[in-house]
């Protein structure tokens, strides 16, 4: 007696099916006589390819599909060679437009993180700046006092305060 089953394939956590046509007393991973189709239950939404005429013939000839395989079956209606085109046009679509979005994010971020950057290094220079100009107003004070002090090169110590003119001694 045959079956048309889902034989799982896949990794942990991560299924995906192949529609099988084997013996019914066979394992679920077991050999089998002809793959008839997928099914991606991952994707969104779930995919699932099917070859019509091979199902039709082993339905002619005997198979019995579970009652999984009965719902694929149902749920995914035969589909011209246009609308299958169609259709894998639109999923080209999607994950063009998804990848162009996932650019678009990953430049928005960069661009942030540039001018954070450049953010950051222009308050550090403002910064920077900030205690230079504090540090040249505390200095200027001090200079002018040591330029009042000390004598300008060139010239000479000032003169200790010359006592007051004195008259003219006349001659007595």
């Amino acid at each position: 007696m045959l079956a048309i089953s889902l034989m799982r394939m896949g990794a942990k956590g991560k299924p995906f099916y192949r529609l099988v046509v084997k013996e019914k007393r066979s394992k679920r991973d077991g050999a089998y006589l002809e793959n008839v189709g997928t099914y991606n239950p991952m994707a969104d939404p779930a995919e699932v390819n099917l070859k019509h005429e091979r199902i039709q013939y082993w339905i002619g000839v005997g198979a019995q599909p579970t009652d999984t395989v009965k719902s694929l079956i149902k749920n995914n209606p035969v589909q011209t060679e246009e609308e299958k085109a169609v259709a894998l046009q639109a999923r080209a679509d999607k994950k063009e437009a998804d990848r162009v979005a996932r650019e678009a994010a990953k430049k928005a971020e960069a661009e942030k993180l540039e001018a954070e950057r450049v953010a950051a290094e222009k308050a550090a220079a403002d910064a920077a700046a900030a205690e230079a100009a504090t540090t040249e107003a505390e200095a200027a004070p001090a200079e002018a006092e040591s330029a009042e002090a000390a004598p300008v090169e060139g010239e000479s110590e000032p003169a200790a305060e010359a006592p007051a003119a004195e008259a003219p001694k006349s001659e007595e």
